[in-house]
């Protein structure tokens, strides 16, 4: 009789199927992975595994979370992870039964996203390109300048993801592109228009890099730092990094981006990239963009996950009727 698959076992062969088969990304599969690891260290305390749970174990598990302290947001999350687990071992033959078919999860109100507004982007965009033009600063600092102006035009621009944004290819930057492709979540292919702000910033930084590779060139002194100049400058990424992923980081972006802020006159806390999206969709919306066009932009497959923003058409419909309705009180 074959051996019992461990917790550890069925938890790779699920996250191999997200990957294989719903094309899961790196954080996406190391949050599944953090939160069946949580949940099974928890059925190991009481002497049991995924494969002997039963709902009553589940529901102890949620109430440890609560507990904790856990939000609710936090909760659901882990109850969707353990949802799409059993259903797997049930599709696998691995259970015979659901455990987690019945669960509810915690009620939780969708809170509206952190918006900037219109005048805060122009600050940080002023603020930025003044950093890029500053006749003071070295070669390296100017080059790191233009990067963080580029990101910044591109992300206000496009509305993508940060994972999207920094691991765009150097061939997105083509002298003409009107258009960039763009590979967001499950592998799937959009297409994302550049205006002409985002289209120049890209060019004036691929020049600088250009520059940087030339003066790479002829050195011939083997002292190491040349080469990784002249890497970085041949570098298939746009914003090519020294790091595993050869690519920038989120994170050293949201650093730059409130370094930024804070140079603007604004909050640090108040800024990151996710909140510089929500501000391209809010501000889109607001000027009368059409709800599934800003959804095809953002990537999202589902409408539900756009009308978030939907306060802001909300608001815009109420200052139309008190501005327009001939009956409004003038």
């Amino acid at each position: 009789m074959p051996a019992k698959p461990s917790d550890t076992q069925l938890t790779g062969l699920f996250l191999d199927m997200l990957a294989a088969e719903q094309g899961a990304g790196a954080n996406t599969l190391d949050a599944y992975r953090r939160d069946l690891t949580d949940f099974s260290d928890f059925l190991g305390h009481k002497g049991e595994d995924f494969i002997g749970a039963d709902t009553q174990g589940l529901r102890d598990y949620l109430a440890d979370l609560d507990t904790r302290g856990f939000k609710s947001t936090s909760v659901a999350r882990r109850l969707s992870a353990m949802r799409h687990l059993f259903r797997f071992l049930l599709n696998e033959r691995i259970r015979s039964d659901d455990p987690a078919a019945i669960l509810s999860g915690p009620k939780r109100g969708r809170g509206l996203p952190k918006v900037l507004s219109i005048a805060d982007v122009d600050r940080m965009l002023r603020r930025a390109k003044e950093l890029s033009e500053a006749a003071d600063a070295s070669s390296s600092q100017r080059l790191r300048s233009l990067r963080l102006y580029c990101l910044l035009e591109v992300l206000y621009a496009t509305g993508l993801r940060v994972s999207e944004l920094v691991s765009l290819p150097r061939s997105a930057a083509k002298r003409d592109a009107r258009m960039i492709v763009v590979r967001g979540k499950g592998n799937k292919e959009r297409l994302v228009p550049l205006n002409e702000a985002a289209r120049q910033a890209m060019a004036d930084y691929l020049a600088a890099t250009d520059a940087a590779k030339g003066d790479t060139k002829g050195d011939g002194k083997g002292d190491g730092r040349s080469s990784k100049k002249g890497s970085l400058a041949a570098s298939k990424w746009l914003f090519p990094s020294f790091g595993e992923s050869g690519h920038l980081t989120r994170q050293h972006f949201a650093r730059d981006l409130k370094e930024l802020a804070v140079a603007s006159g604004l909050q640090a806390r108040l800024v990151s990239p996710h909140v510089l999206r929500h501000a391209f969709a809010s501000h889109l919306l607001h000027n009368g963009a059409d709800l599934r066009i800003v959804q095809t932009l953002l990537g999202h497959t589902d409408i539900s996950t756009t009308q978030i923003y939907t306060h802001v058409v909300e608001e815009r419909l109420k200052s139309l009727v008190r501005d327009l309705h001939p009956l409004a009180e003038k």
